[in-house]
């Protein structure tokens, strides 16, 4: 379903499946919102290097796939993620 990307010495396949909940899964997310989040974590990923895959939401949680190099330190980008997004939100 997914290709195999390349770098310059390497074949990979790093799909990372993510899911960010709200404290107490408190119905917070609006459909706007949501909207918003799949652009931001789509920027973000292209400037970390990364592809963003798949995007879904519901009220409480926001599930993303994530292709990423295997050079990218995975708690980075996921610092990245949830720290421009919350700060882009509010």
């Amino acid at each position: 379903m997914y290709d195999w990307r390349t770098g310059r010495s390497c074949i990979f396949k790093n799909n990372v499946h993510l899911v960010f909940v709200t404290k107490y899964r408190r119905d917070v997310f609006t459909d706007a919102m949501l909207a918003r989040l799949k652009i931001l974590f789509a920027e973000t990923c292209q400037q970390m290097g990364a592809e963003l895959l798949e995007f879904g939401g519901e009220d409480d949680h926001v599930h993303l796939m994530v292709s990423a190099h295997p050079k990218i330190a995975i708690s980075n980008l996921i610092g990245k993620l949830k720290g421009k997004s919350s700060y882009m939100l509010r």
